[in-house]
């Protein structure tokens, strides 16, 4: 297929979206009774729509921020203080104002809500069921739980199913994907929220209080990585034949199957099983806390995790915006040019070092400093705007990474994990493990492979200070619009002690270099009250509202 096709059903503020290609006799895809589902096509074809119902069809995201990719995740990068923005809707300027910005000239710019904080705002406002639509800490969860079903459902049909050909092949191909895609929604609930449920029923409607047996966020990751392991163990089975191929070329839509997105072999797909299993060790604890055993975790898993030339999971736009708009599905997108949602933030350009051509590619001075709103917040003043690389004349160096593309087609999401990250997630373990050139050479690899043009800093002889900073540097700019800004600056612990050094503008645009920020974020976000209201715990849940307080 060219493209997906959309049925959408909605079933109240549920989150619970079904979606399927238009051409199938359906009613509703979702339902295990649905005849589709009992076809080996029509579960194919259920399959390749788990980029919409996990990404797209939550019913009802404010258009402004927009969908998953855009809206959702924009609320990590506004953590993660790599965008800004003075846009309200849905709350976005809260979820991303720091407590205060202490400037230069001692100034002190406080949060718009003072004295309540972003905590406390999240927790007297946004989430709150009489909120609604509004409450922008439902729309991950309800993402992810619309995923889960769908991998769910799946799995409660695929053995009712006569396969053709290789039948074995395509179950395994089918229950890999299932288990795959499980893996990461509980991945994203447990690296995101202070609790959450395992459902593994299909028709699983959070929301309408089936499952009330909720776990703490560490028993969410290790159930992400079971069912990880599910999919690598089915993989350690499978080869790669005719109607392997026809089988992952009917679950990744063709348009994503371009650059670094194509049909995964078996090993290819367990590397990048490899990463995220590091990624959900890696991001879920405090870098202070990290013990030689997980560093050692770390290095096992990335040694075997993506490779230079791996086949990954990515996502991209196409002219009718099937599964991303071109010019709003991502944040990248949200962020390109001068009056758009959200804005590159100080802390970003200044985390480039000087001469890094992947700054000079995708980013100019504005003529003047963006101040906007300044009654929403001050995170989000600027002089810089993201470029838009698929302007006429902005094309740039095709040998340098591209931050911003609006044609169709023309930007890379990287929906999962990625060989920059894997690398960089085994540097940081070497590096804080005493092999430090080691781990610098890795990031030399990362500059490399992305036409950053700096020169190596393996070599060096870099201090270990000297070197952690390359590393979180590195992370900040190779990693960009990959939804890893948070949860950095989570297990860095910069959302208790703030950021200092930091550059900022004044109200008159006048820049400090020397700020001190205090973030005061919510680590990991309480469970919705959407879904507590209608979804209450039971007896021995664990606790579902985070214990920090401002």
């Amino acid at each position: 297929m060219n493209k997906l096709k959309i049925l959408a059903l909605t079933l109240a503020f549920s989150g619970f979206m079904a979606s399927c290609k238009e051409q199938l006799d359906v009613k509703n895809p979702n339902q295990p009774s649905s005849p589709a589902l009992k076809t080996e096509t029509g579960l194919v074809s259920f399959g390749e729509g788990f980029y919409i119902t996990g990404f797209k069809d939550v019913k009802y995201y404010d258009g402004v921020p927009g969908y998953f990719w855009s809206g959702a995740i924009g609320n990590h990068e506004l953590m993660g203080d790599v965008i800004g923005t003075d846009i309200a809707n849905v709350f976005i300027n809260q979820i991303g104002a720091p407590n205060q910005i202490t400037l230069d000239d001692g100034t002190v710019l406080l949060n718009p809500n003072s004295p309540n904080k972003q905590i406390d705002f999240i927790r007297i406002t946004a989430n709150v069921n009489s909120t609604g639509f509004q409450n922008s800490t439902y729309y991950e969860w309800a993402y992810m739980y619309n995923m889960n079903n769908a991998a769910n459902t799946i799995l409660s049909n695929i053995d009712a199913v006569t396969f053709t050909g290789a039948a074995d092949t395509k179950k395994g191909v089918l229950k890999a994907w299932a288990y795959w895609w499980k893996g990461y929604a509980y991945s994203r609930i447990g690296s995101m929220y202070y609790a959450g449920i395992i459902n593994d029923k299909a028709n699983g409607e959070a929301l309408n209080g089936t499952n009330g047996n909720y776990v703490s966020k560490e028993t969410m990751i290790a159930e992400a990585n079971k069912n990880l392991d599910a999919a690598a163990t089915i993989l350690a089975g499978l080869t790669v034949n005719t109607d392997y191929t026809a089988t992952m070329e009917g679950l990744i839509p063709s348009f994503n199957r371009v650059g670094r997105g194509g049909v995964l072999t078996p090993a290819m797909w367990q590397r990048n099983i490899n990463t995220m299993k590091a990624r959900n060790l890696l991001v879920n604890t405090r870098v202070s806390a990290m013990t030689a055993a997980q560093w050692a975790d770390i290095i096992t898993l990335t040694t075997n995790g993506i490779q230079a030339s791996d086949f990954v999971f990515t996502g991209r736009s196409n002219t009718t915006g099937d599964f991303l708009s071109p010019t709003a599905g991502t944040v990248s997108a949200k962020t390109t040019g001068a009056n758009n949602t959200y804005k590159i933030t100080e802390r970003l350009i200044q985390d480039f070092k000087t001469g890094d051509l992947r700054f000079t590619n995708n980013f100019r001075r504005r003529t003047a400093p963006y101040i906007g709103e300044a009654s929403r917040g001050n995170s989000f003043f600027t002089r810089y705007d993201l470029i838009n690389r698929g302007a006429a004349g902005s094309e740039g160096s095709t040998s340098v990474i591209t931050y911003s593309n609006l044609n169709a087609g023309g930007y890379e999401l990287y929906l999962a994990s990625s060989y920059e990250e894997n690398q960089l997630m085994k540097a940081e373990a070497l590096i804080n493990t005493g092999k430090i050139e080691d781990g610098l050479a890795l990031i030399d690899e990362v500059r490399k492979f992305q036409g950053a043009g700096l020169p190596a800093v393996a070599g060096t002889n870099l201090s270990l200070d000297v070197a952690k900073e390359e590393l979180r540097r590195e992370r900040r700019v190779g990693l960009l619009f990959r939804a890893l800004s948070f949860y950095d600056a989570r297990r860095w612990g910069l959302l208790e002690t703030g950021r200092k050094g930091a550059v900022a503008l004044s109200r008159t645009g006048a820049v400090s270099t020397n700020a001190t920020i205090n973030y005061g974020y919510l680590d990991y976000w309480d469970v919705p009250d959407n879904e507590i209201v209608y979804n209450p715990p039971a007896s021995g849940s664990a606790p579902t509202k985070n214990p920090k307080t401002n």
